[in-house]
C-alpha cells in the first residue's frame, strides 16, 4: 500500500548573519514534526534552506570588501552546519542563488507579467532595509518601521507591482472555507482583520536601487524583489517551473504545512497564496506561525547583548538537551523563554533526575540482580497494570497532540510515562525484593516491566531526541522502536542482555556552570585579522598611481543608498569619483578634507555617472574610514 505523503517546510533562513538560538528553534521544531510523521508511516519530504538576495546582503558584503556571493556562501554554510549539528533530518536544502531556482523565478515573474498580474510603475514610500519591507507614512510607528522599530528611508524608484487586490476576495473566501489554513486561530483573525479585510495594496515585486538579486530577464536594471524570489522556493525546490512540473512537485505539492515565525505570517498567508492563485496552483494546506523564543522577556538581539547560540549550548549541554529544551519550553501560541539559568534547571529536573535516573538505575539493577540478563515478565503483581496502561496509551495521546502541532504537549505525554515508571520503582521497591529469595520471580517481572516501559519511552522519544533514543535502545538491547511496537507491551524478549549502566545526563552544578559560562562570555574577543593577500613584486606596486586629493564637492547620488559623488582637487585638475561610503559619512564631514585615492584605475559608469578613481578606506567591524593625511599636503601629491 502506498504511503501517505507529507511535505513540510521551514521558512528559509536569511543569510545576513549567523542565526542565534531563537532563529534555530524553527528548524528543530520542524524536524520533530518530520521525524514524527516518518515514525507513524508517512512518506515525508522536509525542505529547508537559505534566502540569499537583497539590499541588506549587498550592503553587508560591500562593507566587508567581499562579493555578495562570497558572503552568502559563508553564512549559508554556517546555517547548514548548525542544522547538521542539531541532527536535523531535512530531505532538501535550497539556496535561492541555486541556478535552477533563479531560472524558475524568472519564468514565474515573466508569466505573471504576461498575464497582466504584474505591471510597471514607480514606487515612492518608506523602506526598511533590515526587514526588506515598504511602508506608507501612516503605517510607520513613531517614524520607524512598525515591525523592527529601526529607522526607515524615503525611497522613490521604478518598480514592477503585483495586483494583490485582484485576488483579495478569492483569498478571503479560501481562508473562511479552510479554517485550519492559518494556525493558531488567533493568527488567522489577525491576518483577516488587520491586513486583508481593510483592503490589499498592490505589492512592489522588483527593485532598481541595488543589483544583488535575480535579474528580471526582460527589463535590464530590475531585480526580482524578495517576495517572488524567496516564497517560490517551496515549489522550485520540488522542480517546479512554469513550463514543467517536476516529479517531486507532482508527488508532494501542495505542502501539508509551512512552519514559519509569527513575524512573517503576513507574507505566507497573503502574498504567497495570491501568487499561487495567479499561477493556477494549489495552496498549501496549512501555515503554522510559531511564537518566538525570547531571552528572558526580551527578543534576542546582538545590540542588546542577549544572544545565545546553538553551538554554545550544544558544547556545554549536548545536542538532545538543546532539542528537548527548545521543543518543550515553547508554548503553542505564546512566546517561550530561555536563559542559561532556566536551561540548567530544566536539564537537571527533566533529563538528569527524571529520564536519565530512570534508565541508569533500571539498567544497574538488571546488572546487579540478574547479571545483566532481562528475566521473564510473567509474575504479575500490584501496580503492573497501571504502568502498562500508561505506557501503551501514550502513543494515542501523542498522536492527538501532534496532529495539531502541539509539540510541547506531546512531550508532556512522554514525561507522564517516565514519571509513572519512576513511581513504579518506588511502589515495588526492587531493592527490598532482592533481599527475599522467594520474591526473585517477582523482582524479575518488575525489572522486565521497567525495561519494557523504557523501550516504549525510547520509541516515543525518537522524534524529539533521536540520539538519546538510540542510546537507550543500545543500553537495554532493544531492536524494535517502531510505531507499532510503541502501542504494545511485551516486545522485549526475556534473555536479552543489557549494557553497562551509563549516565545519560549528568546532573549539573548550576552555580559552577553559570560561573563557567560567565567567565567564557567575559573573555575579550581577539580582534579578527583579515588575512594578508598574496605577495606581489615591487614592479606591480609601482604600477599604482596613488594620490592625495582635496574634497571640493560631496553629495549623495540620486537613487543610491550608498554612493557619494566627490569632486576632488588634484593639483590643477578636477576629478569626479564615486564611493560607497554614504552610510558612514555625511557629505559635510568630508568637504575640505584630503583623501587618498587610486588615480590610474580605468573610469567606470555607476548609476549613470563616471567614476575616475577609487578613494581608499580602512574597514573594521563593518565600519569604513576614509584614508586622509596627518599634515597639510598639496592636493595631487603622490603617495610613495
Amino acid at each position: 500500500m502506498e504511503k501517505e505523503k507529507f511535505y513540510l517546510t521551514t521558512a528559509i533562513a536569511y543569510t545576513s548573519k549567523t542565526p542565534h538560538i531563537g532563529n534555530t528553534y524553527e528548524i528543530v521544531l520542524s524536524d520533530a514534526v518530520a521525524r514524527y510523521n516518518r515514525f507513524i508511516g508517512k512518506d515525508v519530504y522536509f525542505l529547508t534552506g537559505t534566502d540569499e538576495h537583497g539590499q541588506k546582503i549587498q550592503e553587508i558584503a560591500e562593507a566587508a570588501g567581499i562579493s555578495p556571493q562570497q558572503h552568502v556562501d559563508k553564512i549559508a554554510g554556517e546555517i547548514r552546519a548548525i542544522a547538521d549539528m542539531l541532527n536535523v533530518s531535512y530531505d532538501g536544502f535550497i539556496r535561492t542563488t541555486d541556478d535552477y531556482h533563479v531560472k524558475a523565478v524568472q519564468g514565474i515573474f515573466k508569466k505573471l507579467y504576461e498575464q497582466g498580474d504584474i505591471y510597471k510603475g514607480e514606487y515612492e514610500g518608506w523602506y526598511c532595509t533590515p526587514c526588506e519591507s515598504f511602508w506608507t507614512k501612516t503605517q510607520l510607528k513613531d517614524g520607524c518601521c512598525p515591525d523592527c522599530g529601526r529607522p526607515v528611508q524615503n525611497t522613490k524608484e521604478e518598480a514592477y507591482f503585483f495586483k494583490m487586490s485582484k485576488y483579495q476576495k478569492q483569498l478571503e473566501d479560501y481562508i473562511e472555507q479552510n479554517p485550519n489554513f492559518i494556525q493558531p486561530e488567533a493568527r488567522k483573525n489577525e491576518m483577516l482583520g488587520n491586513f486583508i479585510k481593510p483592503g490589499l495594496q498592490d505589492l512592489c515585486v522588483s527593485r532598481t536601487s541595488f543589483s544583488w538579486g535575480i535579474p528580471v530577464d526582460f527589463d535590464e536594471g530590475h531585480v526580482v524583489y524578495v517576495w517572488i524570489d524567496a516564497l517560490s522556493n517551496y515549489i522550485t525546490a520540488l522542480g517546479y517551473t512554469v513550463d514543467e512540473k517536476g516529479e517531486l512537485y507532482k508527488k508532494y505539492w501542495p505542502a501539508d504545512v509551512h512552519i514559519i515565525g509569527k513575524d512573517i505570517l503576513r507574507f505566507h498567508t497573503i502574498y504567497w497564496p495570491i501568487m499561487l492563485m495567479a499561477l493556477g496552483e494549489p495552496l498549501p494546506k496549512q501555515v503554522f506561525g510559531h511564537p518566538w523564543m525570547l531571552f528572558g522577556e526580551e527578543k534576542m538581539s546582538k545590540s542588546r547583548g542577549n544572544v545565545i547560540y546553538a553551538e554554545d549550548l550544544v558544547r556545554h549541554f549536548g545536542v538532545d538537551a538543546v532539542r528537548y529544551y527548545m521543543l518543550h519550553e515553547m508554548p503553542f501560541a505564546a512566546d517561550g523563554t530561555i536563559t542559561y539559568e532556566t536551561f540548567i534547571a530544566r536539564y537537571n529536573s527533566d533529563l538528569a533526575n527524571t529520564l536519565g535516573n530512570l534508565v541508569t538505575r533500571t539498567v544497574a539493577m538488571v546488572n546487579k540482580y540478574f547479571d545483566g540478563v532481562i528475566a521473564d515478565g510473567g509474575t504479575g503483581g500490584d501496580y503492573d497494570d497501571d504502568l502498562k496502561t500508561t505506557a501503551v496509551s501514550a502513543m494515542a495521546a501523542i498522536e492527538e497532540k501532534m496532529s495539531v502541532l502541539r509539540i510541547a504537549d506531546s512531550l508532556d505525554e512522554i514525561r507522564k510515562v517516565i514519571n509513572r515508571a519512576n513511581k513504579y520503582i518506588d511502589e515495588t521497591t526492587p531493592w527490598l525484593l532482592a533481599k527475599d529469595d522467594s520474591a526473585r520471580a517477582r523482582l524479575g517481572t518488575v525489572l522486565y516491566n521497567l525495561i519494557e516501559t523504557i523501550r516504549i519511552i525510547a520509541s516515543l522519544l525518537s522524534s524529539y531526541m533521536p540520539e538519546t533514543s538510540s542510546k537507550i535502545a543500545a543500553l537495554i538491547g532493544a531492536d524494535d522502536l517502531s510505531y507499532e511496537s510503541a502501542t504494545v507491551f511485551g516486545v522485549t524478549k526475556a534473555g536479552t542482555r543489557v549494557g553497562e549502566a551509563e549516565v545519560l545526563f549528568a546532573r549539573i552544578d548550576a552555580e559552577k556552570k553559570l560561573a563557567e559560562l560567565a567567565a567564557e562570555m567575559a573573555e575579550p574577543e581577539e580582534p579578527e585579522i583579515v588575512p594578508y593577500k598574496d605577495n606581489i613584486e615591487f614592479e606591480e606596486w609601482e604600477k599604482l598611481d596613488i594620490r592625495v586629493g582635496k574634497v571640493l564637492e560631496c553629495e549623495p547620488v540620486k537613487k543610491s543608498k550608498k554612493l557619494l559623488r566627490f569632486v576632488l582637487e588634484v593639483g590643477a585638475e578636477r576629478r569626479q569619483i564615486l564611493s560607497g561610503i554614504s552610510q558612514f559619512y555625511s557629505p559635510a564631514e568630508l568637504i575640505g578634507k584630503n583623501v587618498v585615492f587610486i588615480a590610474n584605475l580605468k573610469p567606470r559608469k555607476m548609476m549613470g555617472l563616471e567614476s575616475c578613481g577609487m578613494i581608499l578606506s580602512a574597514e573594521s567591524d563593518g565600519r569604513l574610514t576614509a584614508l586622509t593625511t596627518l599634515g597639510d599636503i598639496p592636493s595631487g601629491a603622490e603617495v610613495v
